[in-house]
């Protein structure tokens, strides 16, 4: 999956980010567990979300803290780094998930016909006492990357602090087998991670990163906006300070204070953040790209894009892998605590 420029047009920073890692055919689960029960999850997926219905689970990030789900609360896991989800933390996984969604034994063994329960449901047992709701992006692109380094590897959401009607809608239609099931199941996978997102970078142990506070701000979120939905326009700082309606020293001053880069910077990086994704399609010429993110030609952008990636973009479209996770740069490591409320 990739990003498509032509849709990076949402009203906020966080809208724009989340363009990325759409659903678009993300894999959905409905799991029915009955204890004793673990799973261990070695999808590399670099992005999960968790929903407990019925029951409760415990989810264990490698190296990090354990998290407790009852009915109502979502997890979300960065990958791809492994992680099990089970009824108790001392029970020992007898199931692994694989790449690709790949169920088996801990010894190799197919269960994926073993444990089948019907349309997009798996488990134990038909009437298990657990319920949960997955949803797993396979993202691919820089623009992805840099939500996912905002993120630490464990997040979870209490139903005591926050609750999503999306959660049952969810649980409703998932089991459905009807035309257009699948985009309605991306949708909702997305209304909900965009809610849970939401809520997460409102609390203070998030340490939400600069480019989400600052679009709260009535100076520096126009702003933002403006950069996110026109990569494409010959920006100065004396143009959007112009548009913002304070004065060039201003702007500058005070979007670096709150996104962390001045106004120049952080769009150069948008840019070429977009680029790479419009890379992913083989049909866009590096001409076309480049009109797209705002160069003036396709010599331009090889520059800056070989000047910050290592490799030009003709290099950077052939090597193997490109658009899979880990395979270009990360942008920064992100925060490494679990979170947990």
């Amino acid at each position: 999956m990739h990003v498509r420029a032509s849709r990076i047009s949402g009203v906020d920073a966080l809208a724009a980010l989340l363009d990325g890692p759409r659903a678009r055919g993300a894999f959905v689960l409905r799991s029915v567990l009955d204890p004793p029960w673990s799973l261990r999850i070695q999808d590399e997926a670099p992005l999960t979300l968790v929903a407990m219905v019925r029951g409760s689970a415990h989810v264990v990030s490698d190296g990090h803290e354990t998290a407790t789900l009852a009915p109502g609360d979502v997890a979300i896991l960065r990958g791809p780094q492994p992680y099990t989800v089970c009824d108790h933390p001392a029970t020992t996984p007898p199931v692994v998930i694989h790449p690709g969604q790949r169920c088996t034994t801990v010894d190799g063994e197919d269960l994926s016909q073993a444990m089948d329960l019907g349309v997009r449901t798996w488990g134990n047992d038909p009437d298990g006492s657990t319920v949960m709701l997955t949803g797993t992006y396979h993202l691919e692109g820089e623009v992805s990357r840099r939500l996912l380094a905002a993120l630490p590897p464990l997040i979870a959401l209490g139903r005591d602090t926050w609750s999503s009607p999306l959660v049952s809608v969810l649980g409703d239609e998932v089991v459905k087998d009807e035309p257009g099931q699948e985009a309605v199941l991306d949708r909702l996978v997305d209304l909900l991670l965009i809610a849970a997102l939401r809520s997460w970078f409102t609390r203070p142990e998030a340490a939400a990163p600069g480019w989400y506070t600052a679009q709260s701000d009535p100076v520096v979120g126009r702003a933002l906006r403006m950069l996110h939905n026109r990569p494409d326009h010959p920006w100065t700082v004396a143009r959007l300070a112009e548009v913002t309606g304070v004065s060039r020293a201003s702007l500058a001053r005070r979007f670096t204070e709150l996104v962390g880069e001045p106004p120049m910077t952080y769009l150069a990086g948008w840019r070429l953040a977009l680029a790479a994704d419009l890379l992913l399609d083989p049909d866009s010429t590096l001409e076309a790209v480049a009109r797209r993110v705002g160069y003036s030609s396709a010599f331009a952008l090889s520059t800056a894009f070989k000047r910050v990636q290592g490799v030009s973009p003709q290099e950077y479209r052939r090597r193997p892998g490109v658009g899979t996770p880990g395979a270009a740069r990360e942008l920064h490591d992100g925060p490494a605590p679990v979170a947990a409320t």
